[in-house]
């Protein structure tokens, strides 16, 4: 099973981008969903999740009231919509996929979630 990330790019301190995840297999809606981000000499750490039926998402502090997570099951897609960007969210954003129930509490460490994309670069200039 594939995830495909798209929408990175190159965008000015202040502005938006919507990034993207399609998965490749017959259902979504199994799946815990993440999104993580590694910058350059850095670990790649989290940045969002959301639960199988959307119905709940947790954020970093680092980009709490600026990201959120939404997913569109019957399109296979998860989003991470980015606002007010900064040049410290430049970095190389990846989707990640577990799966989990609803029930389950979402989580945070790269070690929890055992598919992954190929990412999408986000370059925020000063």
């Amino acid at each position: 099973v594939q995830l495909v990330e798209s929408g990175g790019g190159l965008v000015q301190a202040g502005g938006s981008l919507r990034l993207s995840c399609v998965a490749s297999r017959l259902a979504l809606d199994a799946y815990a969903m993440g999104w993580f981000r590694q910058a350059p000499g850095k670990e790649r750490q989290f940045v969002a999740a959301v639960k199988p039926n959307g119905g709940a998402t947790i954020l970093s502090d680092s980009v709490k009231g600026r990201f959120t997570v939404s997913r569109d099951n019957g399109k296979k897609t998860v989003y991470l919509q980015m606002n007010s960007l900064t040049p410290e969210d430049t970095a190389v954003y990846y989707c990640a996929e577990k799966r989990r129930s609803n029930f389950e509490r979402l989580r945070s460490s790269t070690n929890d979630y055992d598919n992954w994309g190929q990412g999408t670069q986000v370059t925020v200039s000063s």
